[in-house]
């Protein structure tokens, strides 16, 4: 069984560096040892703070099979763990038919066999023959009971079909799990995990992202960004300016040949950042406070 072991705390930020991601510390040990004992990482935060990016990464820089979930209300088995091909299952049904007769108990047998069975990301990432990463995205969307399906996969790392018996993991994944806080997750799933919890960059942080993400960005432009940002997170708007949102935002004031923040500036280009009327009208009247 296929197993991936990280060195230490260093090599993981080196790594995730190295593909324009910054770890903080408590993030970069938390990794490492969740990844090295094997346990589910629960990655939780407001949306647009890199919870996704992080398992991305991931997958990447260790060159891991990368298999996604995208949760949604109303997700099922059919979904998320396996279905049956039944256009195959009807296509070969016809051609047995014209061919020679059998009986149905026997048809049977084989209709239901693995050559007809599409799995999906659940069972990929527990069938997969090579590393992979397993990535459980924005778990908060789904139903309870898709939960609790979950959970009995994260024990055992094992499907059980009722046609084929259990299907057993021949490697065990590495797990991300991303939550956005919708709803509160259960208890016994918290307790399978490890926890990190990403928050929105500090100004100096988030300065530093900027470096990084937006290279031709003059540092004076980059530090007004990131100070206008941090304010705007504290405005209590209904939807606060994701790290994505920034960066997009820079790259626009780059490609406007901007070099300093003014309030001309901040209002014709506000949509980048700014996604909801509500909160462009609580902010218009401030934006002579805001901007430094």
């Amino acid at each position: 069984m296929k197993e991936l072991y990280i060195n230490s705390v260093e090599e993981l930020k080196e790594k995730y560096f190295q593909e324009n991601y910054l770890l903080d510390e408590q993030t970069a040990t938390t990794l490492f040892l969740a990844i090295n004992l094997g346990r589910p990482v629960l990655v939780e935060g407001p949306p647009g703070v890199g919870k996704t990016e992080l398992a991305k990464v991931f997958a990447k820089t260790y060159h891991t099979d990368f298999f996604r979930l995208q949760c949604y209300e109303g997700l099922d088995e059919a979904k998320s763990l396996y279905e049956w091909d039944y256009q195959k299952q009807l296509l070969y049904i016809q051609t047995v038919q014209q061919q020679e007769k059998k009986a149905w108990q026997s048809l049977k047998g084989e209709l239901y066999s693995r050559d007809f069975l599409l799995p999906r990301p659940l069972l990929q990432a527990i069938t997969n023959q090579e590393k992979s990463t397993l990535l459980i995205d924005e778990l908060d969307k789904s139903d309870e009971e898709f939960e609790a399906m979950l959970l009995e996969i994260l024990s055992e790392f094992s499907v059980t079909v009722p046609e084929l018996g259990t299907i057993e993991a021949t490697s065990y994944p590495t797990v991300f799990i991303t939550s956005n806080g919708t709803r509160e997750l259960s208890d016994p799933l918290k307790r399978r995990c490890v926890h990190v919890y990403l928050e929105y960059p500090a100004p100096e942080r988030e300065l530093e992202i900027l470096k990084i993400k937006c290279s031709r960005l003059e540092e004076g432009l980059a530090r007004q960004i990131s100070v206008l940002v941090n304010s705007l997170r504290h405005q209590n708007l209904r939807k606060a300016p994701s790290v994505a949102e920034v960066i997009d935002w820079s790259n626009a004031l780059v490609l406007m040949g901007v070099t300093g923040l003014t309030r001309q500036v901040v209002q014709d280009t506000m949509s980048f950042i700014v996604k909801n009327h509500g909160d462009y009208l609580k902010i218009a009247g401030k934006l002579d406070l805001l901007i430094k």
